[in-house]
């Protein structure tokens, strides 16, 4: 509650008994001279009051309580330290005593006077005799009463039974009789810029927040006469401005005892004027309250515009160093990213201390690094993403926990490495802290020696102390979208690298996951095995105009070692190389390496633009699997650019994922090879040439990736002229099905070779599956020999073990089968097999398939002997080959599904006489 009483008694003379006697404590040392009685002749003209609850927001309500409090009173010269000692006084109530706080403001002729009350009595400060030592500026707690020693023209602390109260004057500096504020005198053309006469809107509000008093440079600016708006709410007329990250309206702005800002009035026109206002709360004497506008246009807002407060260094007065809290340190309203935040947090401290640069710098979240996040006024170099370590040593940021002072750097090379060779010779820095734990390091720097002392350090301090928790407020949001991001992005990784198992697809699929959202660009060097040299295998850059530069430089340069260390590892190598190598071809294209002087040709702009992209930061990410290192993972940035930390911890997760799936496409790839060489080998090598027959053969294995499944056939030469030919079928498919496949097909090569007969053959051949045991599988088998006669026919002695039976097509379109069903091998150990003889006319074909031809099926239809029958009587007069393919045609045409059996297809057929 505040209110205007003028002529109150001072508190100190209120009835016996109210309050205890004070305790007053009087600090040693020089802070002694701060503390005074509080006077009870000054006047008190006005008094406010408010109580916060023991809760963090407190602290906040607290310090806009005494902000609007004091400028409402006109006290602007002092708002700011009595925001900065009220906020550190709550804060010890509330946060750390956790009792409810009590805040009175009392306005007298010096100046004001504030008094926090908490109800923590027996908590009493630490300044008990000569010999105390109030506490470090480093710790969390405890620099409340250091501020008032530093910025009050006067404080005390005093206890009751259920009370302790500490509280502090700050007199408002002496002006000119008159004076408020002054600039000095300026050239004529430096002075606003005014339209002719400067017209001054006049406008009261009342309590409901409608217009009450409307004067003629109203309306001559707005175009409304005063009868035509007094009785409306000023929400009719103001355009507000919604800005982010603010929650104040044009209702709470008509509330504050003080506003001055810009916003929009609508003209009568129709089209918004753009006015800078300034607010005054007023009462009459009735105790109405009502808020006096005052509005200039936008442009002449220098006619109402509040003078910017000088900062406490530059006016030469005793009060101390000044401290910025955080609405006055980053502006209203506050950037609500993190990036923005931190620039804003430089500059202004840049500008606090009247610095040529200022640098940011967050901490890794073991805190053995910091990390540069933002800067001004130094290269690029220092700016986004580099580290320095944390601890004291050669070349370590050795006063990142502490504040510090260098007056001189060249007295102390190393001392602030991120300064190394910018030029800059004094420096002030200090660290960013929540709850004690170092989160980052605030600096700014000067140009000239000696610029800097312990005052400045202090005033910058309290800055940091303000900005903190926002930083790291700000970090963590950050640091939880980074995090989000990066869970779905190694999602997605994952899953498009579990797609495919090839390898060269897996090399692309690494590199385009890596750039751009990574890095610039990427290379993948792949190791064979451990007695193989790196080999690059992949180059992929945002711009693909760029890649055979960085090629071309990559393959000239040794790689780099190969170590089963994990995480990231700076490789300086290819930006040096190709600094070197751009600087030569400069100097060439100069006449200044000995030779004479060429012409600039474009042959440059490669060597110079391969120099420009890999100059920044490389490292290198080892691909580990297995425990073995199969590969290395390059990422690179353009000249002057670093990684983030987390980005390079999210690569490391990628690089792990990423080496897994390129060892199993290595693994698949040489799998893959191996059963491929060794299907091949269950093929016959090729189909011999028969005189006066002619022979053809379609095999189809079904199945992804191969190349012979249970079905087989081979023809080969007996001696004497005679042939053998064979089409089998093995019962079931895979390794199992294949081993049986090649131990029929050679054991009938090396069987029939030896003279013995059809039935001979095959039963020997059923002795040797069953020796299998239990990887035996059960065979059908059509094996016949074959022998041209001189005639222009051809004889055939056929076996048909459980085979579909052979189908003869005659010259004039008859089909018929060739032999009789025997039973299959690989079931029963005594079989009695005989042996049928076939001669084939000039013009007759002999068709032999496997069951992938007669099963085909669509739905409940199958194709079986019949139909193959029907088709084969379609195809007289055709060659062997013509056969084979119309009967392979047929069969596909049969369903409209891909065939899901395997399918071999022998015709072997006279030719005719008319051919001969």
């Amino acid at each position: 509650m505040t209110g205007a009483i003028p002529g109150e008694q001072h508190p100190e003379q209120r009835p016996t008994g109210e309050r205890m006697p004070r305790q007053r404590h009087e600090p040693a040392g020089p802070i002694a001279l701060h503390v005074d009685d509080r006077s009870g002749s000054s006047v008190i003209t006005a008094r406010a009051v408010a109580s916060f609850e023991p809760v963090g927001r407190s602290v906040a309500t607290a310090r806009s309580f005494v902000r609007d409090t004091l400028q409402g009173w006109g006290f602007a010269d002092i708002v700011d330290d009595a925001v900065v000692l009220t906020s550190e006084l709550v804060t010890n109530a509330v946060v750390h005593a956790g009792t409810e706080a009590e805040v009175l403001c009392l306005r007298t002729e010096p100046g004001v006077r504030i008094e926090v009350s908490d109800r923590y009595p027996e908590r009493e400060v630490p300044l008990q005799n000569a010999h105390a030592v109030m506490g470090s500026p480093d710790r969390e707690g405890g620099r409340g009463l250091q501020l008032c020693a530093a910025l009050a023209s006067r404080w005390g602390v005093e206890y009751t039974s259920t009370h302790k109260n500490v509280w502090f004057q700050l007199d408002l500096p002496e002006r000119a009789l008159g004076t408020r504020t002054a600039g000095p005198a300026l050239p004529t053309d430096l002075l606003p810029t005014a339209d002719g006469r400067v017209r001054v809107a006049v406008l009261q509000i009342d309590r409901k927040g409608s217009v009450s008093a409307w004067n003629e440079d109203a309306e001559e600016l707005f175009g409304y006469a005063a009868d035509e708006v007094v009785g409306k709410p000023l929400t009719d007329l103001a355009a507000w401005p919604h800005t982010p990250g603010t929650g104040t309206g044009i209702a709470e702005a008509l509330q504050l005892s003080r506003w001055e800002g810009s916003y929009g009035v609508r003209r009568a026109d129709g089209r918004v004027a753009p006015v800078y206002a300034s607010h005054l709360r007023v009462r009459d004497t009735g105790g109405e309250p009502s808020t006096v506008c005052l509005l200039v246009r936008d442009h002449e807002r220098a006619v109402l515009q509040t003078p910017s407060r000088v900062p406490a260094g530059d006016q030469g007065g005793a009060e101390g160093p000044s401290a910025d809290p955080f609405e006055v340190f980053i502006g209203s309203p506050a950037p609500d990213d993190l990036d923005g935040l931190l620039q804003r947090t430089v500059e202004r401290a840049r500008d606090m201390l009247d610095g040529d640069s200022a640098f940011l710098l967050l901490a890794t979240d073991d805190e053995t690094e910091l990390e540069v996040r933002a800067s001004t006024g130094l290269p690029s170099a220092r700016q986004r993403f580099a580290r320095v370590p944390v601890e004291a040593g050669p070349g370590r940021y050795g006063s990142a926990r502490m504040p510090a002072v260098h007056e001189d750097l060249t007295s102390v090379p190393g001392a602030v490495p991120l300064l190394t060779g910018t030029g800059m010779r004094s420096v002030v820095t200090v660290p960013l802290k929540v709850e004690g734990r170092l989160t980052g390091s605030l600096g700014v720097a000067a140009e000239g020696p000696g610029r800097y002392s312990n005052e400045e350090a202090l005033r910058l301090q309290f800055a940091a102390d303000r900005i903190a928790l926002a930083v790291e407020s700000a970090r963590l949001g950050e640091l939880e979208r980074l995090r989000r991001g990066s869970l779905s992005f190694l999602v997605e990784a994952s899953d498009l690298l579990a797609g495919t198992l090839d390898r060269d697809q897996t090399l692309a699929l690494m590199a385009q996951m890596t750039v751009p959202t990574l890095a610039t660009w990427c290379a993948v060097y792949t190791i064979a095995d451990p007695a193989s040299d790196p080999y690059l295998s992949y180059v992929l850059h945002e711009d693909e105009e760029l890649i055979d530069g960085i090629k071309s430089l990559l393959s000239k340069i040794p790689p780099p070692e190969a170590v089963l260390t994990p995480g990231a590892q700076v490789w300086p190598l290819p930006g040096e190389v190709a600094h070197q190598a751009a600087l030569r071809s400069s100097m060439r294209s100069l006449g200044l390496a000995g030779g004479p002087a060429q012409q600039v040709t474009a042959g440059i702009g490669p060597t110079l633009a391969t120099a420009s992209a890999v100059g920044g930061e490389t490292v290198v990410l080892p691909l580990v699997a297995r425990n073995r290192v199969i590969g290395m993972l390059i990422l690179g940035k353009p000249t002057d650019e670093h990684f983030r930390q987390e980005i390079l911890e999210l690569a490391e997760d990628l690089s792990r994922r990423a080496a897994l799936a390129l060892d199993n496409a290595r693994l698949y790839s040489e799998r893959t090879a191996i059963s491929q060489s060794l299907q091949r080998s269950l093929l016959p090598p090729g189909l011999p040439h028969i005189d006066g027959v002619e022979v053809d053969v379609i095999y189809r294995a079904a199945g992804e990736g191969n190349e012979v499944g249970g079905d087989f056939y081979d023809l080969f030469p007996i001696g004497d002229g005679a042939y053998g030919f064979a089409i089998g079928d093995v019962c079931g498919t895979g390794p199992n099905a294949a081993a049986v496949t090649g131990l029929a097909r050679h054991a009938l090569r090396l069987l029939a070779r030896e003279g013995l007969s059809g039935p001979a053959v095959l039963e020997r051949l059923n002795s040797a599956i069953l020796d299998e045991g239990d990887r035996s599988r059960f065979l059908t088998l059509l094996y016949g020999e074959l022998r041209p006669q001189p005639n222009g026919g051809a004889e055939m002695k056929m076996v048909c073990a459980g085979h579909p039976l052979p189908l003869r097509l005659r010259q004039d379109g008859t089909v018929e089968t060739a032999a009789e069903p025997q039973p299959l091998l690989g079931v029963i150990e005594d079989l009695e097999l005989y042996e049928e003889t076939v001669t084939l006319d000039p013009g007759d074909v002999l068709l032999c398939v496997t069951d992938g031809v007669t099963e085909r099926r669509e739905g409940t239809r199958m194709l079986g002997d019949d139909g193959l029958a029907d088709v084969l009587t379609t195809c007289t007069g055709l060659t062997a080959g013509a056969v084979a393919a119309r009967i392979l045609r047929a069969v596909e045409r049969f369903a409209s599904d891909a065939p899901s059996d395997d399918m071999a297809i022998l015709a072997m057929r006279v030719p005719g006489l008319q051919q001969d």
